[in-house]
């Protein structure tokens, strides 16, 4: 009798351990469930913000060389033009360098790209860092108004002086990317971190191939009206920011919570000094809980990327100016081309670089920089438009591909509340090579001409590749 009592509460006791155990793994599977959901709607918000800002910030690609042309015409007297381009003929004259003048719009637009990217460079890690203690969500409505703003200007940039300030507010709210990055690092895990940057690679290409066209066609609709030809871009383009803030304002939810934030954002000079001060930002110094290891395979990775998108950015930058001065393209053609590169550049992200399996992501950011190569000497030597398309292809292949991919083997250092920091010097980084290349590049191409600027930039990626040995990825938990 006592041993059929003992055995009824044995078994009572298992089933309620067997209970509880089961009702603990179901409340598990609901939690998983509902932050999978949590997961993919953040990541489609950022999805769709980003597309929003990316076809607004594409719009005046194929229309910069020819608002430069215009600027040359209508910026009389003391312009910031007229003294622009004067300092350049003396430095011309004192160089020795043969006439130029007629690769001075690269030579300016390179100024100006680099002036964006440099400002971009100053404000990333500040934002990603702030965002590390005040939260993803208001420091990504802060950068959005900051980027409509600069479409007001730009609509309203008579003269190049409002055109360039309008350059300036929008490099300095331009941490918008970093902050995109970040947001799908804390809702991913170290499995699916992947397919949520090859989405925001899948939005970088939607928007260049709608973007420049649409850019296009307005400005063909408002020279045809007699008015002048930037204005309806600039209009639409302010029209998808204010619809970008009003979107991120509905829909966008707070990613990191308080009791993950960063206690300060540190206001010793030395701390901010780490946010800007370039030796600082290659050695990751703002970024203190992590290993030697990491930190040593964080300062290798930030430098390749840095390398790799100096080359990169800065020809990427003079493909306008080229089929401009080279085949005489129209902006409605330049968009054409930009379409052609953003179709490839979707397929590559949609159909192959969203599949690549966790630790494969080396191996496919050296593909795109060996392809990159020879896509720079087919273009640099192309004298005909289907020798110029075969190397964009290319270039577009190796655009898809090796940014995506660097990004992701980035993403999987530090704790939750370091992610923002290390996110926004990486973009840091890489908006700090953007600062130089496109200036760089254009002075090439300004002073010895299109063929030896290519030719150069497919010689000096030998040295990212050859650094790129050294990575080793950290391995999935």
């Amino acid at each position: 009798m006592g041993d059929t009592q003992s055995e009824d509460t044995m078994n009572g006791h298992v089933e309620d351990i067997n209970g509880k155990g089961t009702a603990e793994h179901e409340s598990n599977m609901k939690e998983e469930e509902i932050d999978g959901r949590f997961s993919r709607r953040a990541i489609m918000v950022v999805f769709l913000s980003l597309l929003l800002d990316l076809l607004a910030f594409t719009m005046i690609l194929p229309l910069l060389p020819s608002l430069l042309d215009y600027y040359a015409q209508h910026d009389k007297g003391d312009g910031w033009y007229s003294m622009l381009q004067s300092g350049v003929n003396h430095f011309r004259e004192f160089l020795g360098i043969p006439d130029t003048e007629r690769y001075n719009s690269v030579l300016f637009g390179g100024i100006i790209g680099s002036l964006f990217s440099f400002l971009q460079f100053v404000a990333s890690p500040v934002i990603g860092a702030a965002s590390d203690v005040y939260g993803r969500r208001p420091l990504m409505m802060l950068t959005m108004v900051g980027i409509t703003s600069s479409y007001v200007m730009w609509a309203l940039s008579h003269n190049f002086q409002l055109f360039v300030l309008a350059r300036i507010v929008g490099g300095i709210s331009k941490g918008n990317v970093s902050l995109s990055t970040t947001i799908v690092t804390d809702v991913s895990t170290r499995k699916t971190r992947g397919k949520g940057m090859a989405m925001i690679g899948i939005s970088f290409s939607l928007g260049f191939i709608v973007g420049p066209m649409i850019g296009a066609l307005f400005a063909r609709s408002a020279a045809a009206q007699g008015g002048a030809f930037y204005v309806q871009p600039a209009l639409f383009a302010l029209f998808l920011a204010a619809a970008d803030v009003l979107f991120v304002y509905m829909y966008l939810d707070e990613t990191l919570p308080e009791e993950k934030r960063a206690q300060s954002f540190g206001n010793s000079f030395k701390e901010a000094q780490n946010l800007i001060n370039p030796v600082s930002l290659f050695c990751f110094s703002a970024v203190k809980k992590t290993t030697k290891k990491d930190m040593s395979m964080l300062r290798l990775l930030g430098f390749i990327y840095f390398l790799y998108l100096f080359i990169f950015s800065g020809l990427e930058f003079t493909l306008t100016f080229l089929v401009h001065k080279r085949f005489q393209y129209t902006s409605i053609q330049q968009g054409r081309m930009f379409v052609f590169m953003g179709l490839i550049m979707a397929l590559v992200q949609g159909g192959f670089v969203r599949r690549i399996k966790p630790g494969k992501e080396k191996r496919m950011a050296v593909m795109g920089m060996v392809i990159l190569m020879p896509s720079f000497l087919m273009i640099a030597n192309a004298t005909t438009t289907t020798l110029f398309y075969a190397g964009l292809a290319l270039f577009a292949f190796a655009s898809a591909s090796v940014v995506p991919c660097m990004t992701t083997l980035v993403s999987v250092y530090g704790s939750a509340d370091q992610k923002g920091t290390i996110m926004g010097i990486f973009r840091s980084l890489g908006a700090l090579s953007r600062a130089f290349g496109p200036v760089v590049s254009s002075a090439v191409y300004w002073a010895y001409g299109a063929s030896t600027c290519y030719i150069t930039g497919s010689i000096l990626l030998i040295f990212p590749l050859l650094l790129f040995t050294m990575v080793k990825p950290q391995k999935m938990d």
